[in-house]
């Protein structure tokens, strides 16, 4: 007794799976890979920004010196660890104003891929007036 296939040979389905795999496994990796990259880079802006608004506090209060506005930056940047990489810390105070600037690296998972972000924060200056 002879069984026969039902179906015939050209819908054969046999391989079909891996090559699903193959095509759909790296865009599936990629869409991870990016979601995991955008909260990186936002998390180190978030960093950023936060430590440029700490700098500006040190330095907005009453007898507050540039001094005290890279002291407070850049405590708060080593107390988050390896969030930004090369952090640059620029602050300027006038008689009315703080303007600080925080640069650096964010985390990569990109190979080569090397973010760069940049947050500024201007503060009003505390002073006695009249």
């Amino acid at each position: 007794m002879t069984i026969r296939n039902p179906k015939p040979a050209a819908f054969d389905e046999r391989g079909s799976m891996s090559v699903q795999m193959v095509v759909l496994m790296p865009l599936l990796f990629g869409i991870a890979f990016t979601g995991l990259q955008a909260g990186l880079y936002f998390y180190g802006r978030s960093a950023a920004l936060s430590a440029a608004t700490t700098g500006a506090r040190a330095a907005a209060a009453e007898g507050g010196t540039t001094t005290a506005c890279h002291q407070a930056a850049a405590e708060f940047l080593t107390s988050l660890g390896d969030v930004l990489t090369n952090p640059g810390i620029d602050c300027a105070r006038t008689a009315t104003t703080v303007t600080v600037r925080v640069t650096g690296t964010t985390l990569s998972v990109i190979p080569g891929w090397q973010p760069q972000v940049a947050q500024e924060r201007v503060q009003q200056v505390e002073r006695v007036t009249r």
